[in-house]
């Protein structure tokens, strides 16, 4: 287990889909998992319909809810160690070219000023914590399935959605120290805005259209993220003399990358930090 962080450290929540990257991270996967025999080509149909509404409009309440409903009784019986081998072996492949740049260089930036980096997501841990090493998080937290003999059962220990995302926020303060009130939280729905609503500094990134009104009625600070570029190429030039491991690569480029980010907008930062709680 982590040692505990010091008091009064504030952090910085992200929300994964539409936030961090531009698609569903359980249903960029629907191709992977039906080449894997754990879902038939029904269903890939289906999860790629999901898809492309999820990027259309948004997905609601009620849409999300439906979506984990028919996810979870399909992911029923599948053996956990076949999924979590599954998205290591295409991990890259599916998530890489899908990451905004904006928000990998927003992380770079509240890394290098000391705040831990958590990612919150609805979606599946097998999924999320993968997404999230990539990344450099600290900290991911995600729904859980129930386990039983290697196999999900069908039955979530921990749903994270909704109101649910800032319980777990706070439980996670009180376990670090995390000043909620000096931490930022970003996300693109206003189911979110529970977790929003849990920190100092919320912001909403390519919010919905719930969300963009709730933020302008709260003066709440807007951000488009649309430039997703693989990381690969962000640290193609990086040649090192010695071996190293490809998240040693990747933090480097991300930092290397978040601080040319930060000189070039240090002012805008600068005024964010210090916005008062509304």
């Amino acid at each position: 287990m982590a040692a505990p962080t010091p008091a009064g450290r504030p952090a910085a929540f992200f929300d994964l889909d539409k936030t961090i990257i531009a698609k569903s991270s359980v249903l960029a996967f629907g191709r992977p998992f039906y080449q894997g025999g754990l879902i038939n080509r029904r269903a890939v149909l289906r999860s790629a319909y999901a898809q492309f509404m999820f990027a259309l409009a948004g997905a609601d309440a009620d849409q999300i809810e439906r979506m984990r409903a028919y996810l979870t009784s399909m992911c029923t019986g599948w053996d956990v160690a076949q999924v979590r081998e599954i998205v290591s072996e295409t991990l890259h492949d599916i998530i890489d070219p899908i990451v905004y740049d904006e928000a990998v260089d927003l992380i770079a930036v509240h890394k290098a000023a000391g705040r831990d980096v958590v990612i919150v997501s609805t979606s599946g841990d097998e999924v999320v914590a993968p997404i999230g090493a990539m990344l450099g998080a600290d900290e991911v937290v995600a729904t859980r399935m129930v386990v039983e003999d290697g196999h999900y059962t069908g039955e979530i220990e921990r749903y994270a959605y909704g109101p649910e995302k800032a319980v777990a926020i706070r439980e996670l303060a009180a376990e670090r120290g995390y000043d909620l009130a000096a931490s930022y939280a970003y996300s693109d729905s206003a189911t979110d805005v529970p977790m929003l609503e849990a920190v100092g500094h919320p912001f909403a990134v390519n919010a919905d259209r719930a969300l963009r009104r709730i933020a302008a009625e709260r003066e709440w600070p807007a951000l488009t993220f649309s430039n997703a570029v693989p990381l690969r190429e962000r640290i193609s030039g990086l040649r090192p003399e010695h071996p190293v491991t490809a998240a040693t690569v990747v933090g480097a480029g991300v930092a290397a990358a978040g601080l040319v980010w930060y000189a070039t907008r240090r002012r805008a930062l600068r005024d964010m930090s210090v916005r008062p709680l509304r």
